[in-house]
């Protein structure tokens, strides 16, 4: 996939780090370079963050051809950029994008070339009144992440994480999206605390259990039995949060604490094998095989 980020003075470097490191996570973490992205200002020159952070960028806007998605990062003095000149590149540029993405105050701006005419939108909620009075073409909401055809937007920097994992499940899967929060512990609570970041209380609690029983993994009827409700609404809800079966996850949750150990620590293949669950080094090296094309020793080496 090919990203391109436009940057506008005084943009929010949190926005900007939330969308690319997720994305570089998942190319690190993944069997092959998942998404390519570049950086772009209107005219070429370098962008300077509202922490004062500067940025060089790859090319001028005008110089894009085409992108799988286009995101636009704005902030502060969104109305010194909302010009003439700005509403014309981002019409030309939206036509040569699959997706045009507005971040933070990046939506006005968007709104203001007309892209957003008819659409739903939302917008950073410190400018949520203002939106709704100044685009009246525009269906305004309060909400964190809005998608309306080829146009996304979402209100600032953490909502900014929720969307590229959304992508990232979208474009490489739910194992991806799930070994790039484990990365950043979005998916993984510090010691006592529940995972605010799944809104699920019963895939929450299920997560939890999955984790702690890595080493002997529990039978889905011994699983749902801890969590005092009937397998077949466990795998309700996980179908409807996750979009895959129980059974599916904690596959996936052992194998990539499999891969950590191997590509980590210098323990054997047996050793790994009984701290993930598996019944011999052999299981472990089908299953390995089989999710990265390469061995143990293949991950080990790299």
């Amino acid at each position: 996939m090919q990203v391109a980020f436009l940057l506008f003075d005084q943009f929010s470097n949190l926005c900007l780090a939330n969308c690319i490191e997720p994305l570089r996570a998942a190319n690190t973490l993944g069997t092959g370079r998942g998404f390519e992205w570049l950086i772009l200002t209107p005219d070429g020159r370098s962008g300077r963050s509202s922490s004062g952070i500067e940025i060089v960028a790859d090319a001028a806007l005008p110089v894009l051809q085409v992108s799988d998605y286009l995101f636009v990062v704005a902030s502060y003095d969104h109305h010194r950029h909302d010009t003439v000149q700005t509403r014309r590149l981002l019409r030309a540029a939206a036509r040569r994008a699959r997706v045009t993405v507005g971040l933070d105050a990046g939506p006005w701006l968007l709104a203001a070339a007309g892209l957003l005419d008819g659409r739903r939108a939302t917008v950073h909620w410190d400018l949520l009144d203002a939106f709704t009075e100044r685009f009246l073409e525009v269906e305004a909401s309060r909400a964190r992440v809005l998608r309306d055809g080829p146009f996304w937007t979402c209100a600032g920097a953490i909502s900014a994480m929720d969307l590229t994992l959304a992508l990232i499940a979208e474009h490489l899967g739910l194992a991806a999206r799930l070994d790039v929060e484990a990365l950043f512990l979005r998916g993984e609570p510090p010691v006592g605390q529940e995972d605010e970041a799944v809104p699920d209380p019963l895939v929450r609690r299920a997560l939890a259990l999955m984790r702690d029983s890595l080493e002997q993994p529990l039978p889905l009827v011994a699983l749902a039995r801890r969590l005092s409700c009937q397998p077949r609404t466990l795998d309700r809800h996980f179908r409807a949060r996750l979009g895959a079966p129980p059974g599916t996850v904690y596959r996936h949750l052992r194998l990539s604490a499999a891969r950590k150990l191997i590509e980590d620590s210098r323990l054997s293949v047996a050793e790994i094998a009984l701290r993930c669950g598996y019944d011999s080094p052999a299981a472990l090296t089908r299953a390995v095989r089989r999710a990265y094309g390469v061995p143990p020793s293949g991950l080990r080496r790299g």
